[in-house]
């Protein structure tokens, strides 16, 4: 133990009472010291290619008013060292701030090199603590550190196999690390001595190839032996080459070309001495057994082509063919700093329907993203065709109507959503696809001979970007609990290494529903890293004049007439979340020249101020709502947004001028659309009342009579919705942020169409596309573009709310309604200082309200209107017990 953290444990226990509020405060007081250590947002990461990459700690501890008051870091390459306070590469030594993000400072970091780190904290006691010793590890700083080659086998774009790669060498000394470092256009799996390298699915992640690459760095030392080792690549089309046709246009991409990759296996002996085994043309190549993959169909499998152990030492690869170089597919070949796509949950069949002897139709209970694994035995040559869908037909078989609308390609050679596996006849055959993902509940299975298939015989994964879960709701109301698994459901298929629409149809970046589901996804994972990753892709296919696409990536479709404002506002709303919910500017910063290419582009094209660049409130339930106020006020947002971050950055002449244009914007919207007499914008539908509330341009004088006009038009409708997507992310805050709680929450829990809790009563695992189950198109049962009801549980019920004068939950709001028909909640959020809970049940007339306030945070308490004596409250860190009087309304 390090006696000088050695605190003595005193319960603290106090009571105030405030009128009809009583406030309690209880803890053990336990030390406070650094925990979670992370690297750029990640533990322990390898690869790191930024010269000044982001520490970051949380303090651990429960002390009533827990509190950092200054912190030192130290950065080594000896991890004893370390542990015993010397950093030989970067030592801050006392720094008297209560800063738990710090972006490294120190000598320029070296490729390849392990260093390790420790944080050391005094508290508002001044105690001191340290953190255990984490270590990143970084990466090739540039390509001028690659050695190895790009190479491909010698078929062009239209060769459907999938081509295999293999390499034998020796390792005559002791190993004392190795690292893979591999970049590839299109996908890959990598293999050393027959086994499999990692858990990633589909890496690289997909990028503007020809802007960007990304690569991929495992430690592989178990992996290898000291003598003969054999090293296997399989490449996948992915993205980057598209042989499947849709609407979109990706076989037409500008960087399409045959897959390739560069690897450079690089050995640390235990002498010290380095080898690098590298890509280059004493590789061989082969066809196998993937005879056809596309990311947007399916993955054609025979078995009777596997080659058994090409990817091990005494492969006979005579047969094998020599492989050619390639030129790198962009200048800019950059380590891939993000969780990763894994297969996160299994599901076996619920059901299984047996048609006859060579259909069956099995339901795996949950709609996702993800692959069917298979393990089948049959008559050699039998072929296999599992199909993917999300609904089924009369009969009882697949339905995919509601999900192939935008395929053109052959549905015979290459079925939507459909992997064919063809059996060997000589063994149990065990097939998963690698190159692919769909959508779907339901498989169906036929087969060219009659099969006997169980149950036991098919397992789903559901697979997506392994992003940490960090929030929870938990009330008494099922309905609700419901609504915040469904649209979890929803956001983590449609989470692929960046943020997509569906996970079947499309499978496309769109921008709107990226940041109308913004919110949803920060409270409930931690999903930074592909955030970031997704706003460099933004960067990327940004036009120079500051036109953005509306699907990110793109092989050129999407720059068309209707990529306006409420959707591309993405490269100014996401940015500016991740600030306020983690406290990290960095993406704002490195947005910033992007954000301004952005608005001065709209700003040219709309000199009064007003815009019509957009697409509007789509798919509304029916009233359509005016475009050129729902555009102008998304202009007015991202002119705001980068009037903040002009201001944050110390761009006074910036601020100026973006600051008159934010104001010029919202004089231009009221003075058109809006009629101070009676409060009403526009002709006064939901959405046209819920948007410019919700994003701030309702002049103050105003609020009142807008957000009472809002209150009045969905009473009016019996609480249902009467809203498209963009209604949809305003509504619930509009009302419940201007004191119509009880009616957001009356509207959010309806459960009669239309409503959200309509489709959970039809059995939705997921959130849908169109209010409409009837509807004839717009039609996905994977959708994630109404998903801010998930959010806005934290928001509500929980008042969880990031305080912008102190973003990353520094300081919190809480802003809790307490609403008739519920009588208990459990919402927590684990911020970046550590779990916020806010907890609460009624008893009669009484509520009993708990917050925990996490180490080196405080917090805001606005009471709600319906209890007595409502007040605001300041709070330390620590736990804190509110026994409140609530207003009982005689009805």
């Amino acid at each position: 133990m390090n006696f000088r953290s050695i605190i003595w444990i005193i319960l603290l226990c106090t009571q105030v009472v405030c009128g009809n509020v009583v406030v309690y405060a209880q803890q053990d007081h336990k030390l406070s010291r650094p925990v979670d250590l992370k690297c750029e947002h990640m533990f322990s990461p390898l690869g790191i290619d930024t010269p000044s990459p982001r520490l970051s700690w949380r303090l651990d501890g429960s002390t009533v008013g827990a509190k950092q008051i200054a912190y030192r870091i130290l950065v080594g390459l000896d991890s004893m060292e370390v542990v015993a306070d010397k950093g030989n590469i970067w030592d801050t030594g006392k720094v008297d701030k209560e800063e738990r993000l710090v972006s490294y400072n120190g000598p320029a970091l070296t490729p390849w090199t392990r260093y390790f780190w420790k944080v050391v904290v005094w508290d508002g006691n001044n105690i001191i603590s340290d953190s255990d010793v984490s270590a990143f590890e970084t990466g090739m700083m540039g390509t001028g550190s690659w050695k190895g080659s790009w190479i491909s086998d010698q078929h062009d774009i239209h060769y459907r196999p999938a081509p295999y790669f293999r390499k034998e060498f020796q390792t005559k000394k002791s190993i004392k690390n190795a690292r893979a470092y591999i970049a590839v256009a299109g996908l890959f799996e990598l293999s050393l001595n027959g086994q499999r390298v990692g858990n990633h699915r589909l890496d690289p992640m997909y990028t503007r190839f020809d802007r960007r690459t990304l690569y991929i760095v495992h430690d592989v030392t178990a992996l290898l032996t000291n003598g003969a080792n054999a090293i296997g690549v399989v490449l996948g089309n992915g993205w980057y080459n598209h042989q499947s046709l849709a609407v979109w246009d990706f076989h037409n991409a500008p960087w399409r070309a045959r897959p390739a990759f560069c690897l450079d296996l690089r050995i640390e002996y235990e002498d010290g001495t380095v080898e690098t085994i590298v890509s280059e043309r004493d590789w061989k190549t082969s066809s196998g057994p993937i005879v056809s993959n596309s990311i947007y169909t399916g993955e054609h499998y025979d078995a009777r082509l596997e080659q058994d152990g090409w990817d091990n030492v005494g492969f006979d690869d005579s047969k094998w063919k020599s492989v050619k170089y390639r030129a790198a597919p962009s200048n800019l070949i950059v380590s891939q700093q993000m969780q990763p796509i894994r297969l996160v949950k299994t599901y076996h069949p619920q059901a299984l329907n047996k048609i006859d002897d060579t259909t069956y139709v099995f339901d795996m209970g949950q709609n996702m993203a993800g692959v069917t694994a298979v393990n089948l035995k049959g008559k050699e040559g039998t072929v296999v065709r599992m199909k993917h869908g999300e609904r089924l037909h009369d009969n009882g078989r697949v339905d995919m109507s509601n999900i192939d609308v935008y395929y053109r390609g052959d549905n015979v050679k290459d079925p939507f959503q459909t992997d064919i596996l063809i059996l060997s006849g000589k063994k149990q055959d065990t097939f998963m696809p690698k190159f692919n993902y769909k959508g779907f509940r339901y498989v169906e299975m036929t087969s060219t001979e009659p099969l006997d298939i169980e149950t036991s015989n098919v397992t789903s994964y559901f697979m997506h970007s392994d992003v940490q879960p960090i929030g929870s709701v938990k009330t008494s109301s099922k309905l609700v609990n419901r609504l915040w698994e469904m649209t979890n459901n929803a956001y983590l298929s449609n989470l692929m290494g960046y943020p997509t629409d569906c996970p079947q149809r499309e499978k496309n970046g769109w921008t709107g529903d990226g940041h109308l589901a913004i919110e949803s996804g920060l409270y409930n994972f931690d999903a930074i890293t592909v955030y970031e990753k997704w706003l460099a892709d933004h960067r990327d296919e940004q036009q120079p004049n500051g036109v953005l696409p509306d699907i990110i990536p793109t092989g050129g479709w999407g720059y068309g007439t209707a990529n306006g404002l409420d959707w591309t506002s993405t490269i100014a709303i996401i940015p500016w979340e991740v600030y306020m919910f983690y406290g990290d500017s960095r993406l704002l910063e490195e947005c910033y020249d992007n954000i301004k290419r952005y608005v001065d582009y709209v700003d040219g094209i709309s000199p009064d101020g007003l815009t019509t660049f957009g697409r509007g409130d789509w798919v509304p339930v029916k009233t359509k709502s005016n475009l050129e106020l729902t555009s102008s006020v998304y202009f007015y947002t991202d002119a705001r947004i980068l009037a903040n971050a002009a201001q944050l950055f110390g761009k006074e002449e910036d601020y100026k001028r973006y600051d008159a244009l934010r104001e010029k914007i919202k004089d231009a919207i009221n003075n058109k659309f809006l009629n101070r007499e009676t409060g009403m914008y526009a002709d006064g539908s939901q959405t046209e009342l819920s948007v410019p509330l919700h994003w701030g341009v309702v002049p103050d004088d105003s609020k009142a009579k807008v957000a009472a006009n809002l209150n009045e038009k969905v009473k009016e409708s019996d609480f249902h919705l009467d809203v498209g997507v963009l209604g949809a992310k305003a509504i619930l805050n509009a009302l419940k942020d201007n004191g119509y709680g009880e009616t957001a929450y009356k509207l959010a829990v309806q459960n009669t169409y239309p409503s959200w809790g309509w489709w959970a009563e039809n059995g939705a695992t997921t959130l849908l596309e169109n209010w409409d189950l009837d509807a004839e198109r717009d039609i996905s049962d994977n959708h994630m573009m109404f998903g801010e009801i998930g959010g806005w549980f934290f928001k509500s019920i929980g008042g969880i709310l990031p305080d912008p004068e102190k973003p990353g939950f520094k300081n919190i709001i809480f802003k809790p309604i307490f609403p008739e028909g519920l009588d208990q909640s459990d919402v927590r959020y684990i911020s970046p200082y550590g779990e916020i809970r806010s907890t609460w049940q009624k008893q009669g007339d009484s509520i009993y309200y708990d917050i925990v306030v996490p180490p080196n945070a405080s917090a805001t308490f606005y009471m709600p209107s319906n209890v007595h004596d409502s007040k605001v409250v300041q709070l330390t860190a620590g736990s804190h017990r509110f026994k409140m009087k609530l207003r009982i309304e005689r009805k």
